[in-house]
């Protein structure tokens, strides 16, 4: 194994003993004489296995969404069954993510995130060739669960393999859960027309991208990898390799990304302390619903997760709707979800540098906003300019994803945070598609819908103001 070169400086605190910090090179890539070290070549499989899960994070929605009037005759749904179907999603997020910290305690991040990817795989291959709305609804169902763990997974991963890096690494992670949502939204219909016109075909397809996900995250299923779920050690691959130093939720280490990262110090103090061998006592779980800010994240996630799951399923049926053609509907959608690629790059680190995210908030929900009005009074007149809008209001999910590493302390913090918040968000989120396809049916158009999509902003952009404070949910919640 290629030598590790580390650097060791003292920190000390008041209300801490003098602990070591040590950074090793090893960890962040550095190659040794022979070449790339054994921890580089994990951390280059860990990239590849964070963008490739992301990728596969949301084409069970969009490849649906751009074919959902062709299922609906498939399966003889009227519009308030459609509208469930759109629910299904956020429900199965906020009922398997609320699992996922407690399955990486016992079989480690990234065999759950790799057992995630095979259960979206099998969910994508059998859900059209159920032959009823129940067995489609259940395919469903088994896809989505392997999203909601990941979902929860990756915000953990990146904080304490990357703790430096935090913004960026969020960003790129973002950014490919973009580019796979605006993918299946714009070569469903076009290679569902290749493949002979079966949607069937067109929806079963992307079971091929989930199980490419599966690869990177094997050899850390081989070694029972312990990666990072709640205090766990760093993820051990099958080559039987060194720990890189520990980051997030190791004694001595700190996340420096910017403002709403802290160091470890008498904050921390209060979670874990040394013991006379110098380990690390574990640390005791928040009493997350006592902190406001956990609360304000969880409502903001959840709005913003109303919003996009409207999108996803219904935005290409409103410009059938008007007129619009299918293929040019799907592509509409997909540039909508593309809006997220490079603005889930750039959002994350712009966040990561103000002390309050606040203004990011606001100029996004304005874009929601404007982007709402526009489907109503020029539905088909002005699609692309209302889909490039609603496109930059959706980027909302990674300036979350990225308040959730901010808005903690420690790798543990992260954790429950993310957890507490992707799935109490998501419990929020279930019935907005659902009433959508509910008031579409009885009104028989989109007016109602669209005025509810519209008046959801207003909270969403309040309670993102309170997330975006400059505090920590340990400071607020105590241990």
């Amino acid at each position: 194994m290629a030598r590790e070169e580390t650097r060791t400086t003292t920190r000390t605190s008041p209300r801490t003993t003098t602990v070591p910090k040590v950074r090793s090179s090893a960890a962040h890539g550095t190659e040794g004489p022979g070449g790339a070290s054994p921890r580089a070549w994990t951390m280059r499989l860990l990239v590849a296995g964070i963008v490739l899960s992301a990728l596969n994070l949301r084409p069970a929605i969009t490849s649906l969404g751009a074919l959902l009037e062709e299922v609906r005759d498939g399966l003889g749904m009227s519009g308030s069954v459609a509208g469930l179907l759109t629910s299904v999603p956020p429900l199965c997020f906020a009922v398997f993510g609320v699992m996922a910290p407690r399955l990486a305690r016992r079989f480690g991040a990234g065999a759950v995130v790799c057992a995630g990817m095979a259960a979206i795989a099998t969910g994508l291959l059998l859900r059209p060739y159920t032959g009823g709305t129940a067995g489609f609804l259940a395919a469903s169902a088994l896809a989505l669960m392997g999203i909601a763990v990941s979902n929860v997974l990756m915000p953990v991963i990146v904080k304490h393999w990357f703790p430096d890096r935090v913004g960026s690494m969020t960003g790129l992670y973002s950014m490919a859960l973009a580019l796979g949502t605006a993918l299946a939204a714009a070569v469903t219909v076009p290679l569902t027309d290749a493949l002979g016109g079966s949607w069937q075909s067109g929806l079963a397809l992307w079971a091929a991208l989930a199980v490419a996900a599966v690869l990177p995250w094997l050899p850390f299923v081989r070694g029972r990898a312990r990666m990072p779920g709640a205090g766990d050690r760093p993820a051990e691959p099958a080559s039987g390799d060194a720990a890189p130093a520990q980051a997030a939720d190791a004694p001595g280490m700190h996340a420096a990304d910017g403002p709403g990262t802290h160091a470890v110090g008498a904050g921390e103090a209060r979670g874990a302390s040394a013991g006379p061998d110098g380990a690390r006592a574990v640390a005791s779980p928040l009493r997350i619903t006592r902190s406001r800010t956990a609360w304000a994240l969880a409502v903001f996630f959840g709005l913003q997760a109303t919003a996009a799951y409207i999108t996803m399923g219904w935005m290409a049926q409103i410009f059938r709707d008007a007129g619009v053609p299918a293929g040019t509907a799907g592509l509409l959608l997909a540039v909508t979800m593309v809006m997220g690629v490079p603005l889930a790059f750039v959002i994350p680190r712009l966040a990561t540098r103000l002390p309050h995210q606040g203004p990011i908030v606001l100029a996004l929900g304005v874009c929601g906003l404007a982007g709402y009005a526009g489907l109503y009074l020029a539905p088909a007149a002005g699609a692309w300019a209302w889909a490039v809008l609603l496109g930059i209001a959706n980027c909302a999910f990674p300036l979350a994803l990225t308040m959730v590493g901010m808005r903690a302390k420690t790798g543990p913090g992260v954790a429950q945070l993310s957890a507490f918040a992707q799935s109490t968000g998501y419990l929020i989120s279930i019935p907005g598609p659902l009433l959508v396809g509910v008031l579409y049916q009885h009104s028989g158009g989109w007016g109602l819908p669209i005025a509810l999509m519209s008046a959801l902003m207003i909270p969403q952009m309040v309670v993102g103001v309170l997330a975006g404070r400059d505090r920590t949910v340990e400071d607020e919640a105590g241990r």
